[in-house]
């Protein structure tokens, strides 16, 4: 047993996985924190902790030393990519020194860091060391989904590609959200609705919405009044098509781009980034590589919680069978509270903040019948 609790044998890194997994369950099943240093040492570890300062994990973190020359046939013939894939590990010199047949193919990276007790070798002829194994990567992700789950704690939230898509769903709260572009009509009704009730809303307003100088009244009332406001993209583009959500439309550059200029139209009416983590999507609609995306700024992307017709109330009837009339979607929302046992519990309720012209049927008439209906029940 030394320095990570176990020898450095082949696939040391299975054992460094399994062994954190251990400590894991142990922490899980008695409540005793003992070994959660011990647990974390583990990980860190794996992830470059170690005396060769690298991850043992291919291509993970992205921008970390990582192996590039794994014992892989696929990788080392055409190139192909196998993030995510475990190496064996360090095993003891004495081992690496007996086995037959093996040489390094380029010059050892790590040289400076070899020691008498263990070597590691970034190095394709190294199969020892460096080869993905199936058995490690396997654990590895169970270890992953467990730190997931940890780090989400237990809010009971929902998650949809990476987006949170529901609240607590144990708690009787409710989040009423409002997105808007081009159109903001309905906001001094909005505003003064909220604000008569002493309900503080969220409002993801595009940069359009930002920029434009008809709506700076009603944003610096929204300020001011405590509500959140935060980004909705800078241009409502579509990232994703409607019939094959998994094919971008967007490259990553265009994303970072456009939201970056989103913020900065926010930052000039003094809503700072650093105040505005949460992002809904334009459209409300994204996949996963924008998920992604999104977490590499450091931020939280959300989206409204299915079930109700709230967020039809954009449409018109010119739209066909897409039109939903403000009565339909009013009771679209009663009739899931009362049908549903857990009833509207953490639901993000996505309404509009204003709608085309088209559309004369205002659901935002309805938003002070809609919440004296929600505090009704929240308290009961």
């Amino acid at each position: 047993m030394l320095f990570i609790g176990h020898p450095f044998i082949w696939c040391s890194n299975n054992l460094t996985v399994a062994f954190a997994i251990q400590c894991n369950w142990y922490s899980k099943l008695s409540g005793d924190k003992t070994f959660s240093e011990l647990e974390q040492a583990n990980f860190d570890w794996i992830f470059g902790c170690n005396p060769w300062g690298t991850s043992m994990v291919y291509g993970l973190p992205s921008y970390g030393d990582t192996p590039t020359d794994p014992h892989s046939a696929f990788t080392h013939l055409k190139n192909y990519p196998i993030d995510g894939g475990l190496v064996d590990g360090p095993v003891y010199t004495k081992i690496y020194k007996n086995l037959i047949g093996i040489k390094l193919a380029d010059s050892d990276e790590y040289a400076d860091f070899q020691s008498d007790l263990a070597v590691y070798h970034d190095d394709y002829e190294d199969y020892s060391t460096n080869e993905p194994t199936m058995d490690g990567t396997a654990s590895l992700v169970y270890l992953l989904a467990g730190k997931e789950a940890a780090a989400k704690g237990d809010e009971n939230k929902t998650y949809t590609l990476g987006a949170i898509t529901r609240g607590d769903s144990t708690k009787k709260k409710i989040a009423l959200v409002f997105t808007g572009d081009e159109f903001g009509d309905g906001g001094e009704i909005i505003s003064k609705t909220l604000h008569d009730e002493n309900i503080e809303a969220s409002f993801f307003l595009t940069g359009n919405f930002y920029r434009n100088p008809n709506f700076k009244p009603l944003v610096n009332r929204l300020k001011k009044d405590g509500h959140y406001l935060g980004p909705h993209s800078d241009k409502h583009l579509l990232y994703c098509d409607w019939n094959k959500r998994d094919s971008l439309l967007v490259t990553k550059s265009q994303f970072d781009a456009d939201l970056k200029s989103n913020y900065q139209a926010m930052a000039s009416l003094g809503i700072n980034k650093p105040e505005a983590k949460f992002f809904l999507p334009p459209y409300e609609w994204y996949n996963k590589s924008i998920s992604d995306w999104t977490n590499e700024q450091h931020l939280n992307i959300i989206n409204f919680t299915p079930g109700t017709r709230s967020n039809a109330d954009y449409t018109y009837p010119e739209l066909g069978k897409s039109f939903r009339k403000s009565d339909e979607i009013y009771q679209s929302i009663i009739t899931y509270n009362e049908s549903k046992a857990e009833g509207l519990n953490g639901f993000i309720l996505l309404l509009h903040i204003g709608t085309d012209p088209r559309r004369t049927d205002k659901f935002y008439l309805k938003l002070h019948k809609l919440i004296r209906y929600l505090k009704k029940t929240i308290t009961n």
